[in-house]
């Protein structure tokens, strides 16, 4: 069962609703900090009105990473194609009367994004993505901001955030010390850039 929506955030939403056409909510945070939990309540409690598109569509391959040389460090900034997931945001952003727009997701269990995975119908008012980097203001990733309606900063007890992100490493197949070493090694670098963008957010939320 999904987790309860903090009343503060779904009133939020149906004041953004309330003022009609597509309305693109961003969730931000670091690794762990319970973006996709809260994308997932949301949707929950919306019902047919929003779908979720998360940022981790954009993964590049594993063998791209591999020819790229950057494998080992998953999940950083340049492991996604930016570009690509701030072209689908503005095409989300103004939909067709009678399109369905196709979002690619990953999956964790192979590792990998899958492409059109995700069907985004033109008559559904909200679409919440959710992911690390959508306020950064270099590079390509500077074309996201100006593209959501609104950006939440999601934040949390640290502990816990850790905790829960180590076991979500040993949930899909890393052993115990591999998940610490990676969370050490490529998560924490990648947290400590996401929180220099959290001024950039319209709202921080406290979730967990």
């Amino acid at each position: 069962m999904p987790v309860p929506v903090p009343a503060e955030a779904l009133a939020r939403v149906e004041r953004l609703l309330a003022a009609g056409g597509r309305v693109i909510l961003g969730l931000v945070g670091t690794p762990g900090a319970g973006k996709s939990t809260l994308a997932q309540a949301l949707a929950h409690a919306l019902g047919a009105r929003a779908v979720v598109v998360p940022m981790d569509g954009f993964h590049l391959a594993q063998a791209e990473l591999e020819r790229l040389g950057r494998a080992d460090r998953k999940g950083a900034p340049d492991t996604f194609d930016a570009g690509g997931y701030a072209t689908l945001l503005a095409r989300l952003a103004r939909p067709q009367p009678g399109e369905t727009v196709y979002a690619p997701e990953f999956r964790r269990e192979i590792e990998e994004p899958v492409a059109g995975a995700i069907a985004v119908p033109a008559e559904v008012p909200l679409v919440i993505t959710e992911g690390n980097y959508l306020l950064m203001d270099d590079g390509p990733w500077a074309a996201v901001r100006p593209l959501l309606t609104e950006a939440w900063y999601v934040d949390g007890d640290e502990p816990t955030r850790l905790q829960r992100l180590i076991a979500r490493h040993e949930r899909f197949g890393r052993s115990p010390e591999a998940a610490r070493a990676w969370v050490a090694r490529s998560d924490e670098p990648n947290a400590r850039r996401i929180e220099a963008t959290r001024g950039r957010a319209d709202w921080v939320l406290n979730f967990g």
